[in-house]
């Protein structure tokens, strides 16, 4: 089911240590990797310090643009849990100054959403 939700655009875990090495050279000294959510090719990263949105591009993936959105920028955040017939949730953030939500991403259903939603909740209500 992993490739699956990934190919139907649903966020699926990945492991923090198989991202140590491509985010060393972008991480501050006291930043920490803590989740980081896959889809298909592009990511949410999320560290102790900021989310990070990964996509890849071209044919090949081997162009990468980070874009880095500090706790502090995020005004708003919800997540629509999976009802008893849906296969998905959706994760929507709001940056200042937006009226609508910059970030949408579907997760699939479980706790992935819940985790996300617990990391953001950590950081942005401080």
């Amino acid at each position: 089911m992993g490739l699956l939700s990934g190919m139907m655009g649903h966020a699926s875990e990945v492991s923090i240590e198989k991202l140590q090495r491509e985010f060393q050279p972008i991480l501050l000294d006291n930043e920490q990797l803590e989740k980081a959510f896959k889809l298909i090719r592009d990511m949410l990263v999320f560290t102790n310090k900021r989310l990070i949105l990964v996509n890849k591009q071209g044919l090949t993936g081997s162009k990468t643009d980070y874009q880095s959105i500090p706790y502090a920028s995020i005004k708003m955040f919800s997540k629509e849990s999976a009802g008893i017939m849906d296969m998905d949730a959706e994760l929507k953030i709001w940056l200042t100054g937006e009226s609508e939500p910059t970030i949408k991403q579907d997760f699939r259903k479980g706790n992935n959403i819940n985790e996300a939603y617990k990391i953001l909740s950590k950081y942005v209500l401080k």
